[in-house]
C-alpha cells in the first residue's frame, strides 16, 4: 500500500510562500489591467463630449460625426478579433502597453487637425489600435484566475469600462466649460477651440499609463515560475496545435459563441448609442446644458459598474457560471427601462437621470458577461479570440449606433433612435434565451 509522502515544515513554508506570491500577482494583474483599460477609454470616449462643441466650431454635421464613430467602431471591432487571435500567442504585457501609447499618439494628431477628412482618418486609426486593449486583458484574466472564479473576477475587472468612460466624461465636461477656462487662463482666453483639450489632456495621461503597464504587468504565472491557475491545465503545450485548428475546434464550431456574438451586436447598439449620443441628446431633446449632460452620462456609467459587479456575482452564485442566463434577465430589465425613458419623459432632470442610470445598470450586466461566457467556453487557449469575436459583432453595431443614430436624429428627431434602442434590447433578450442550455465552460 502506497503512503503519501510526509510534508516537512520546509514544504509547508514553501507552499505558503508560493500561495502568498500568487495572490500578490493576481491582485497586481487585476488592478493594473483595470487602470490600464480605463485609460484606453480616456482616448476613445473623449470624442463624445467634444462633438457638440466641434459641431459649432468646425461646422461638422451630426451625420459626419456619426461617420467618425462608425469608422472608429467598425475598425475597432475587426481589430478586437484580429488582435484577439494574436493576443492568445504573444506577451500581453508589451502588447497592451504599446497599444495604449499608439492610441495616445492618434489623439494628439486628432486634436491638432482642422480638416474633417484628416480627423476621420486619425479617429479610424485610433479605433484599430484600441483593439490592442481588451484582448490582452482577456488573456491575462484566463491565465491568472480559475474558471470557477472568472465571472466574479472579470465583473470586477469590467468596472474599468465604466470607470474610464465616467471619469473621462467628467474630465472633458470640465475641459469644454468656457467659464472654467476663463477662470483658469483669464477673461480674454479664446474658448472656441476648447474641444481640443479633450484630446491633448487624456493623451498625456494615457502615455503615462502605458509606461505603468509595462512596469506592472507580467504575461502568465509560468513566466514567474508559478504553477498555472487551478482547473486550466498546463500552458506549456498550448501552442502545439496549429492556430487554425484551435480556433475551429474551440471557437468557430461552438454555436453558443456565435449566438452570444450576435446578441452583443444588439447590446452594443444600446450601450454605445446611449454613451456616444447621450450628451447631445440630453442637450437638444431635454434642454440640459452640456456640462450637466456629461455628468448625467457619467452617472449612467457609474450605475453600469453596479450592473457589472452584480452580474458576475449572480452568474457564479445563482446560475453556476452560466452567464447567458443572467444576461436574459438583465436585458429584459433594460428593455423595460428604455421604454419608460422614451415614452414617459419627465420634466424633472433628476427623474430623467435616475431612469437613464437604471438603463445603464441593466445594459452593463450583459456587456460584462458576454465576453466572460465566450472566454470560458473557449478555455484559456482561445479566450482572447472568442471574446474578440463577440467584440467584432458588438462593434459592427456602430454602423447603427454611430452613423445610423446620427442620421435618424437629423431626419426624424430623437424619438426614432429610442425606438431603435428599445427594439435592439428586445432582440438581445431573445438571443440570450436561445443560449439558456449553454454550459458554464469548455473545461467541463
Amino acid at each position: 500500500m502506497n503512503e503519501r509522502p510526509m510534508l516537512t515544515s520546509a514544504d509547508v513554508s514553501r507552499d505558503a510562500a508560493e500561495a502568498q506570491r500568487y495572490a500578490y500577482w493576481q491582485k497586481r494583474i487585476l488592478l493594473s489591467t483595470i487602470v490600464g483599460y480605463a485609460l484606453f477609454y480616456f482616448v476613445r470616449k473623449n470624442l463624445s463630449v467634444a462633438m457638440p462643441v466641434m459641431e459649432k466650431d468646425l461646422g461638422i454635421g451630426k451625420d459626419q460625426l456619426g461617420l467618425f464613430l462608425t469608422a472608429h467602431g467598425l475598425l475597432y471591432g475587426v481589430s478586437r478579433f484580429t488582435n484577439g487571435v494574436l493576443a492568445d500567442r504573444v506577451n500581453a504585457r508589451w502588447f497592451m502597453a504599446a497599444g495604449l501609447a499608439i492610441c495616445a499618439g492618434f489623439n494628439i494628431a486628432f486634436g491638432l487637425s482642422t480638416a474633417a477628412l484628416a480627423m476621420g482618418v486619425f479617429w479610424a486609426a485610433n479605433g484599430w489600435f484600441q483593439g490592442m486593449g481588451f484582448p490582452p486583458c482577456t488573456r491575462l484574466m484566463t491565465h491568472w484566475f480559475p474558471p470557477q472564479r472568472l465571472a466574479s473576477v472579470m465583473s470586477v475587472w469590467n468596472i474599468s469600462h465604466s470607470m474610464g468612460a465616467g471619469i473621462i466624461f467628467l474630465l472633458c465636461g470640465v475641459l469644454v466649460d468656457p467659464d472654467w477656462l476663463r477662470y483658469l487662463f483669464g477673461s480674454n482666453t479664446p474658448t472656441d477651440e476648447r474641444w481640443r483639450l479633450c484630446f491633448f489632456v487624456p493623451a498625456g495621461l494615457a502615455l503615462v499609463g502605458s509606461v505603468g503597464l509595462a512596469v506592472m504587468l507580467r504575461d502568465t504565472p509560468e513566466s514567474l515560475g508559478l504553477p498555472p491557475a487551478p482547473g486550466t491545465g498546463d500552458s506549456s503545450h498550448e501552442h502545439d496545435e496549429p492556430l487554425g485548428a484551435t480556433l475551429a475546434r474551440l471557437v468557430f464550431s461552438n454555436r453558443y459563441i456565435w449566438i452570444l456574438s450576435l446578441a452583443n451586436f444588439f447590446v452594443y447598439i444600446v450601450r454605445y448609442g446611449m454613451l456616444d449620443w447621450g450628451p447631445t441628446f440630453l442637450k437638444e431633446a431635454r434642454g440640459v446644458d452640456l456640462k450637466e449632460a456629461s455628468w448625467t452620462v457619467a452617472a449612467y456609467e457609474g450605475f453600469g459598474i453596479l450592473g457589472m459587479v452584480s452580474g458576475g456575482w449572480i452568474t457564479d452564485r445563482l446560475f453556476g457560471g452560466r452567464g447567458a442566463r443572467a444576461c436574459l434577465f438583465y436585458m429584459i430589465g433594460c428593455t423595460t427601462t428604455l421604454v419608460v425613458f422614451w415614452m414617459f419623459p419627465s420634466s424633472s432632470r433628476w427623474v430623467n437621470a435616475a431612469v437613464l442610470c437604471t438603463a445603464g445598470f441593466f445594459i452593463y450586466g450583459p456587456q460584462c458577461l458576454i465576453g466572460i461566457c465566450a472566454a470560458n467556453l473557449a478555455t484559456k487557449r482561445a479566450a482572447a479570440a472568442a471574446a474578440g469575436l463577440t467584440g467584432l459583432c458588438g462593434y459592427l453595431s456602430t454602423a447603427v449606433s454611430g452613423y445610423g443614430v446620427g442620421w435618424l436624429a437629423k431626419h426624424y428627431g430623437w424619438n426614432a433612435p429610442f425606438m431603435l434602442f428599445g427594439a435592439s434590447a428586445l432582440c438581445g433578450a431573445v438571443l440570450f434565451l436561445a443560449c439558456w442550455p449553454a454550459r458554464a465552460s469548455g473545461y467541463e
